[in-house]
């Protein structure tokens, strides 16, 4: 049988009212309209499902018998809608990000915080990962999308990417080490200190390995960290020379409880990266949530319908 589904809802509220009156008020009908569209469906059954009265509309047994299946599906299809019209006015819903340490402490953090402030139905799911880890879980659709701290040219061709920010790194000793104040250092100078880095395994890992490998030095930590912000409580007691973005030193420098090292050669400056996968859509949260990361200084409307549907361009 083909059957419209229109046929089947105002059966439905037929039967849940037991009045074809109720029934057209609730759809916004007429009720001519909903008797003749109730006949349709009794000839194209073959049975009859209401018993007419002057109180109303009666279920007979075969009537009852569609009614239990067709109120189930009903009932799902509009929470779904109802659902899906809750999730565009971004009332509810859920956004999962993977996100690298460096790039969760210098810039997605203070971004979420707006977020939730203006979406707090919204719930929000935050991996720590390093950044290949967090790749792997966009790729593998554990994740909406990943902000992580990668060059834009190193982002596998399954994947789009967009820079957000670009971070200074600085170079940080404890107090325990003493040098000359108008020193400036080289890698090949600071390759001969303990250093402190992040695992083997990570972005922040292969970019300082490179880099000192460019200026003649060998790149071997004494120390590795799981995440970005435990290097400086590694620092501060003594345990080696840190690189940490400008972002996470605080006032630490300002209240002598590390000393910046000049360098005579600058770290080059990072890049964060939102990262997405290439030919899927994102949930109208994981829009929003990408919206703000990209503006981040744009007024945003909690109840303008037409900003959740624009898609940043890339």
């Amino acid at each position: 049988m083909n059957i419209s589904y229109d046929y089947y809802r105002v059966f439905y509220y037929v039967a849940k009212y037991r009045s074809i009156t109720q029934a057209a008020a609730a759809l916004m009908n007429n009720q001519p309209n909903l008797t003749r569209i109730i006949k349709n469906l009794e000839s194209e059954l073959a049975c009859t499902l209401f018993v007419r009265s002057r109180q109303g509309m009666s279920l007979t047994p075969e009537g009852e018998q569609l009614f239990a299946h067709i109120r189930i599906a009903v009932e799902h299809i509009e929470a779904g809608e109802e659902e899906l019209a809750l999730a565009r006015g971004l009332q509810q819903g859920t956004v999962s990000i993977g996100a690298s340490g460096t790039a969760l402490h210098c810039l997605l953090l203070s971004v979420l915080k707006k977020f939730r402030q203006l979406y707090p139905g919204i719930r929000i799911r935050v991996s720590n990962h390093s950044t290949p880890q967090a790749l792997t879980a966009l790729k593998n659709g554990l994740v909406d999308i990943a902000i992580v701290t990668v060059a834009p040219t190193e982002i596998p061709g399954s994947l789009k990417s967009k820079v957000l920010k670009h971070i200074q790194d600085v170079a940080v000793c404890g107090t325990s080490f003493s040098f000359p104040a108008d020193q400036k250092f080289h890698l090949t100078d600071l390759s001969r200190f303990p250093l402190i880095s992040m695992g083997e395994h990570t972005q922040t890992y292969a970019f300082y390995s490179s880099l000192f490998a460019e200026k003649g030095a060998v790149f071997s930590p004494s120390v590795e960290a799981a995440t970005a912000d435990q290097i400086l409580p590694l620092v501060m007691h003594d345990l080696g020379i840190g690189f940490i973005p400008e972002a996470l030193l605080g006032d630490a420098a300002a209240r002598g409880t590390v000393t910046l090292l000049p360098l005579a050669e600058p770290i080059p400056p990072r890049t964060i990266c939102l990262v997405k996968r290439a030919g899927f859509s994102l949930s109208a949260a994981a829009r929003k949530l990408e919206e703000l990361l990209v503006t981040p200084n744009k007024n945003f409307s909690k109840t303008n319908p037409a900003v959740v549907e624009n898609t940043v361009s890339w």
